[in-house]
């Protein structure tokens, strides 16, 4: 059996004890010396596979099962063996949930404005016991965000299978994350397990924060011991601690090189305890152990480690025996794995019953076993307590932009519990992305991105989000032979698209304008490559038909390089390669169909738009209406309609032009009756009167003429009523025959011309 678990140490001491947590009621009174209030109190334990909420003997709530992604339930074989509900439950994830699962955690809103990240600590019961019956306990990995943190093989030994076993660790994440997602990758056909979870919010500047507290680092607990008592903690005893921290006996962990060792305790408060930013209790520094050697005793601890990583090694002292009054009384070496690193003197330090802290970082280890050994140099030497945390580096994680994008892509398109779209879409690099995802580094190697998403046949029934324009790095999409419905986003058709497949679908719509403008159509580049030995030529090969561009895996990572090539066996064996390709055939699409997509298909690459009933407007198609393309107005139709607006509105402006100049000039052309004859002309005229030359007289006189006939009304036996419509008609009438002046004018002047008028009164 294979098993990392950092706290497989733990097992003798599981017997019959049980982890639980701080409340997040507010904590007990730090010790007698003054310390800074306590910030970070947030804290929630998960009972997994509980129905109900339980509270245990230590007055802490548990949660029932909640923030998981899948799974089913079930209870331990041997319920009676453990002692508290959160043991006996737990939550399983059988392969028709996916390989991958996760509970995602939320984190509590950020305390501090000046911390660009939060600080948690994750604590997880795992055990098997045989619940499923079939004596074999699975092999899985656990992972807190991006990182694999635990490591479960199969077969474990027989008492961590029956009993199970606590880890934990100290991870952060950024401030503006609002969650933590905590998954678990299945191997082979294995269900991973988990009984309990819990997380407390710790001070983002614990442990060394200068080269720990940032996300590039999680500190994987390997060992937390308490010198000189048994186990203690919260869900251990009444002891609180504020992180949540339980500490281990240390008895297990002394080596036979140990002299023969002494228990020390005091009941006096100790200074400088529960303080910012570790908060250490107070209880660790009041016990510890020391060697019944006057002069000279060595105390040794050793601890089982993982070679590959660097460790974080942590050493609590009090002088806490009344003896020691002074500096130089006791002084001892501190030596990790062989190397003397330090001289301490507690009472010089920070003087007598005063907490003091030491830590060094441990690397280039040599063999699994870290020892920490206490050698005196002037009386015994005495310890406290000792933490060692394996310092392992974050995995790079999908870049969230194209994380966000995948999660609304799982949700559009209504993936399956089974496919295990859960957590990050790449992440862990260890494990398998998604199903039907590929991923691989960004150029600035800053994170991870989606290169290939192949989901054709499937089943799937969504549709696609517009969110998928996020994907910049998209080489490769296949979703075809689905029942996927809606519009193909305007924003699908990234730079780097290669290879589109979304055939045989139920899509509506239009073909955007951006699949026309992605690097569908042809790219052509200077390089020739073979992936045996990555770029070996430049230029154009001579004997290639097809025109490719080229995606070689190499070593996980892909490279992509376009050319005109030829494709001998063993590059196309060795390769994957992607003809430029656009299949949109067996859809509902319709209007117009993009030139520059056609032209795939005529530069040598493939292009399907068949069984699409409303596309046209290309070769093998029907030809699109002149106003009518993509389902809508086309541009011409628009212009077309824009202009016919145009002239129906100048038209409608000139008719009413024309009829208000018509109004304004509307009088009447004919003469009074009483000008008509020419015995009226002789009875209105002087004799000697020559029209020609009076004109402006002869109006004169026609108009106080038709003025003394109009005016003869007997007023007598008018109503006044009468009399002023009739005083309007004649203002009209007065009006009129000012208009008529001047075209009897231009009338008499004509008839002169024409010589059809003879007056007497012209000389002959």
């Amino acid at each position: 059996m294979s098993l990392t678990l950092p706290l497989l140490l733990l097992l003798l001491l599981l017997l019959t004890t049980i982890i639980t947590t701080t409340t997040t009621t507010p904590l007990p009174s730090p010790s007698p010396s003054p310390s800074s209030s306590y910030p970070y109190g947030f804290s929630y334990h998960i009972d997994c596979g509980s129905p109900t909420n339980t509270t245990d003997p230590f007055n802490t709530t548990w949660l029932s099962d909640r923030y998981f992604s899948g799974g089913a339930t079930s209870i331990v074989s041997e319920p009676l063996l453990f002692q508290h509900p959160h043991e006996k439950t737990l939550r399983f994830f059988p392969t028709s949930s996916g390989k991958k699962n996760c509970y995602t955690l939320p984190l509590p809103p950020s305390s501090s404005t000046s911390s660009a990240h939060r600080r948690f600590l994750l604590r997880t019961f795992v055990v098997y016991d045989n619940y499923d019956g079939k004596a074999h306990p699975p092999s899985f990995d656990v992972s807190v965000r991006s990182t694999i943190v635990f490591s479960w093989r199969s077969p474990w030994p027989s008492s961590l299978s029956r009993r199970g076993a606590y880890s934990d660790l100290l991870a952060s994440s950024p401030s503006d994350a609002d969650a933590v997602p905590v998954c678990f990758y299945s191997f082979a056909t294995d269900p991973p397990v988990i009984s309990s979870l819990e997380l407390f919010s710790v001070d983002p500047n614990s442990y060394d924060a200068a080269s720990t507290a940032t996300t590039d680092i999680v500190l994987v607990n390997y060992g937390r011991l308490s010198c000189g008592s048994g186990q203690w903690g919260p869900g251990f005893s009444a002891d609180s601690d504020r992180f949540g921290r339980s500490w281990q006996a240390d008895s297990d962990y002394r080596t036979a090189n140990s002299d023969k060792f002494v228990a020390v305790s005091t009941k006096y408060g100790i200074k400088g305890t529960d303080q910012k930013p570790n908060y250490f209790p107070e209880k660790l520094y009041q016990t510890a152990v020391t060697t019944a050697e006057e002069e000279g005793g060595v105390i040794e601890y050793e601890l089982s480690v993982d070679a590959k990583l660097d460790y974080l090694l942590w050493l609590h002292f009090a002088e806490i025996e009344g003896k020691v009054r002074k500096a130089g009384e006791r002084v001892f070496d501190v030596w990790v794995n062989g190397e003397n690193l330090t001289r301490i003197d507690i009472y010089r330090s920070v003087g007598g019953f005063a907490a003091y802290t030491w830590h060094h970082t441990v690397k280039n280890l040599s063999s699994s076993a870290l020892s920490v050994k206490f050698k005196g140099v002037k009386g015994a030497p005495l310890i406290c307590g000792v933490e060692n945390y394996a310092l392992v580096p974050n995995d790079p994680s999908t870049v969230p932009q194209q994380a966000v994008a995948m999660k609304a892509l799982k949700d559009s398109l209504r993936i399956p519990e089974r496919m295990g779209w859960n957590g990050d879409p790449c992440a862990p690099t260890n494990w398998d992305a998604w199903e039907g995802v590929t991923c691989r580094m960004s150029k600035d190697n800053t994170g991870l991105v989606i290169s290939q998403i192949d989901l054709g046949s499937q089943g799937l029934k969504g549709d696609i989000s517009d969110q998928i324009s996020l994907l910049s790095d998209l080489v490769s999409l296949n979703l075809s032979s689905n029942s996927l419905m809606g519009e193909i986003p305007n924003g699908l058709g990234q730079k780097s698209l290669i290879h589109l497949d979304l055939s045989n679908n139920q899509l509506t719509g239009s073909i955007p304008d951006s699949i026309a403008s992605s690097s569908l159509k042809l790219v052509f580049d200077s390089h020739i490559i073979d992936v045996r030995f990555g770029i070996v030529g430049h230029g154009k090969a001579t004997e290639g038909k097809e025109k490719v561009k080229l995606i070689c895996i190499n070593f996980g990572l892909i490279t992509a390089f376009a050319a005109e090539l030829e494709l001998p066996y063993h590059i196309k064996k060795s390769c994957h390669i992607f003809v430029k390709k656009g299949l949109l055939n067996g859809n509902l699409l319709e209007g117009r169909v993009p030139e520059e997509l056609y032209s795939i298909g005529v530069h040598g690459g493939a292009i399907d738009l068949s069984s699409n009933k409303g596309l046209c407007g290309v070769p093998t198609l029907p030809s699109c209406p002149i106003f009518w393309e993509n389902g809508r107005l086309s541009t011409q139709g628009k212009i077309a309609i824009g202009l016919s607006c145009f002239f129906v509105f100048c038209v409608v402006v000139l008719l009413v032009f024309v009829f208000i100049r018509r109004r304004r000039n509307d009088y009447d052309f004919a003469l009074p009756h009483e000008l008509t004859c020419k015995s009226n002309f002789n009875e209105i005229l002087p004799s000697s009167f020559n029209v020609f030359g009076d004109a402006n007289y002869v109006l004169q006189q026609v108009v106080q003429y038709s003025w003394k006939e109009h005016l003869k009304i007997d007023k007598s036996s008018v109503a006044i009523t009468e009399l002023v419509e009739q005083e309007n008609a004649l203002a009209a009438k007065r009006n009129r025959y000012q208009r008529q002046k001047s075209l009897m004018l231009l009338e008499m002047e004509s008839q002169h011309a024409k010589g059809l008028v003879a007056s007497p009164y012209t000389q002959q």
